[in-house]
C-alpha cells in the first residue's frame, strides 16, 4: 500500500519584495526546497517566489497545477495525484495564506477527504495582521470578502456592516479589487456614519505599508491614493 504524501500550506510574502526572514520563517524556506509539486493560482509569480526561496532549485523540475478562477472543475481531482502517490506537496496562494479568501481551499478539502496529512505554516495574513493592528474587537470580527460591485447593492451592504457592527459588536473586514480601492474610499465615506471606526490597512509588510484607524470622518477630510495597492478594510461602529 502507497504511503500518502503530506500537503503543505505555505504562506507567501505579501508583495513583491525579496523573502525576509522577519516575515517568513526558516520551517516555509526549508519546506519550499523539499518540495517539487505545487498547487498554485499562477505558476508565474509561483516560481518567482520558489526561485526567490531557492535559487538552486532548478525550474524544470517543478510541477504546477494552477488553480484560479479559470480551472476546470473536473480538473481538480488529478491535482491531488503526486499526494495519493506518496509525494510531498505545497499549496500556495498569489499572496498570504492559502486557503484564506483564496480557491486553494477546496484542496484542502479534498486531501481532508482522503485523509491525507495537512500541515499549515506559519507566515502572513493580510487579514489577521490587519485585525491586529487595527485597535478594533479581535474577540468578535466577521471576513465578509469583497463587497457586491453594484453601486446599490454595495450601499446597501455597507450600512448593513455598519449595523452589525454596532448591534454585535463586532469588527466587520472586507477587501477590494485594488484598483477600486479609491473609489470604495470615497463610497465608504458618503455612506458611513462620521463617527464610525475605518481601518486601512495597505501593502502590510512592505517599506509602503499603511495602518490606520481613524473615524470616517477624518477619511472624509484626508484623501490617500490606494489604487492597485493590496489592502484590507475594518469597520466598527461603537
Amino acid at each position: 500500500m502507497t504511503t500518502l504524501g503530506t500537503l503543505y500550506l505555505i504562506p507567501v510574502m505579501l508583495g513583491d519584495e525579496t523573502p525576509a526572514p522577519d516575515v517568513l520563517p526558516a520551517s516555509v524556506m526549508r519546506t519550499v526546497s523539499l518540495i517539487n509539486d505545487y498547487v498554485v493560482e499562477n505558476s508565474k509569480v509561483a516560481r518567482k517566489f520558489i526561485k526567490a526561496i531557492d535559487p538552486t532549485k532548478v525550474q524544470a523540475t517543478l510541477n504546477l497545477f494552477e488553480l484560479n478562477k479559470h480551472t476546470d472543475a473536473k480538473e481538480l481531482k488529478t491535482f491531488i495525484q503526486p499526494l495519493l502517490e506518496g509525494k510531498n506537496m505545497g499549496l500556495m496562494s498569489d499572496a498570504g495564506c492559502p486557503g484564506v479568501a483564496d480557491p486553494g481551499a477546496v484542496i484542502v478539502a479534498m486531501a481532508h477527504e482522503k485523509g491525507i496529512k495537512v500541515i499549515p505554516l506559519t507566515g502572513p495574513s493580510s487579514i489577521l495582521l490587519s485585525l491586529m493592528g487595527s485597535g478594533m474587537n479581535g474577540q468578535s470580527f466577521t471576513f465578509n470578502g469583497y463587497l457586491p460591485i453594484d453601486k446599490s447593492e454595495k450601499k446597501t451592504m455597507l450600512k448593513n456592516l455598519e449595523k452589525w457592527s454596532f448591534e454585535r459588536n463586532q469588527s466587520q473586514i472586507f477587501i477590494e479589487t485594488p484598483y477600486r480601492n479609491n473609489q470604495l474610499i470615497d463610497e465608504m465615506v458618503q455612506v458611513l456614519q462620521p463617527n464610525t471606526l475605518l481601518c486601512v490597512a495597505c501593502d502590510l509588510t512592505l517599506p509602503t505599508e499603511i495602518m490606520l484607524t481613524k473615524p470616517v470622518s477624518f477619511w472624509k477630510k484626508h484623501k490617500i491614493d490606494l489604487h492597485k495597492r493590496p489592502c484590507i478594510f475594518i469597520i466598527h461602529k461603537k
